[in-house]
Formats: C-alpha cells, structure tokens, sequence
C-alpha cells in the first residue's frame, strides 16, 4: 500500500471508507465522523436482547453514511460478531446507510500509519519555509533521509516529512516498515515498495 491510496490510522484501520485518495489524514468528502456512535439493540430468534457498537460513523458530503467495524485480527470474526454484522447490515439498509465489516490493516501498514498520525498536529508542519523546501527535496522519489538531508537538518526536517506523509502532500510505500532508506516522492508520484535494507 501507498500513502495516499485510502488508509489512516485512526483505530485499527476502521476509517477505511473515511479517508482521503490524497493522504491518509482527513478527507474533504467526510463532513462528519465518530467512534462507536450508536449502540444497536435487537432481538434474536429466540427473543433474547442482543446489541452491537459499531466502531466508526462516516458523515459523507453527498448525504451518505458509513457504519463500519474493522476488528484487530482478521481472526476475529466469531459467530457474535458474524451475526451482529447481519443485524447491523440489515438495520442501515433499512434507513438507506452502509454498513461494512472491513479486513484490518497488515502490520507494517498499521505501524507505519500509526507512526504518521502522530505528526499530523499543524506543530509539525515546522517553520516558515521549511515546508516548500521540504516538498522541493522530494520533487522525485529519493530515500527519506537523503531528502531529510536536502531540505536541512533532519531533526528539524524529518517531523516536517512525516506530517506532509500524512497530509498526502508526499507520498511513500507503507507495506514495510518506513526507514532512512525507504523511498519518498510527491504526491503525483509513483512510489515504488522498493527501498534500501531497513536499518
């Protein structure tokens, strides 16, 4: 997977529908997003009282809805959840919403989304001018500390690469871990999974 495909690291990869083709942060057809907003309540066949809490609330711009739950294993799947799964479903398409039981993401991804969504404060976009120059140092796809290094002193720099990661104003392969060498471009760019030995 690629930045800018469509994950985030909100949760355990819940917001899959919520997020943007540009970047893994907010997206601006989400108007609206919460988690575990509702709690439904039904019976079964046998009467007994049965609910379920799904994960995420999507509020999208055309006026669509997204409940979705994204268990931490794709192991996960008991027969509860099978079933509230099919009470859920039911329930949305009888108010005209989605509801969608999304496979986890793999590990690299989630760790690497999880590393990036910790730089997603504006805090980390640094200072004035740092970044278009940072943005500049990345006009083609180079390992991440080589642009690091291009674009200054990568202690200030590297936060400022992470954020813009985020924010999909730069991209990278995230189906292995990110590291010094891994291959980081522009946003238009194509990035390849292709990188240096981690370190």
């Amino acid at each position: 997977m690629v930045v800018g495909d469509h994950r985030t690291a909100r949760g355990r990869g819940v917001e899959r529908d919520a997020r943007p083709a540009d970047g893994p942060g907010p997206r601006p057809d989400v108007t609206g997003l919460a988690g575990r907003p509702v709690r439904l309540l039904w019976r079964n066949p046998r009467g007994q009282v049965r609910s379920w809490v799904p994960q995420l609330f999507a509020r999208r711009a055309d006026g669509t809805t997204l409940l979705a739950d994204c268990p931490s294993d794709p192991e996960a799947d008991g027969e509860r959840a099978v079933k509230a799964a099919q009470a859920v479903a039911q329930a949305c398409a009888h108010i005209g919403w989605t509801y969608q039981r999304l496979v986890p993401l793999d590990e690299a991804a989630a760790v690497n989304l999880k590393w990036l969504a910790g730089y997603r404060h504006p805090r980390n976009a640094g200072r004035l001018g740092l970044m278009p120059a940072v943005l500049q140092a990345f006009t083609r796809p180079r390992p991440l500390l080589e642009g690091a290094v291009a674009a200054g002193h990568p202690v200030q720099v590297l936060p400022v690469v992470f954020h813009a990661l985020w924010h999909g104003h730069l991209t990278a392969c995230l189906d292995t871990p990110l590291h010094e060498r891994a291959l980081v471009g522009p946003r238009d760019g194509e990035v390849s999974n292709r990188t240096g030995d981690a370190w």
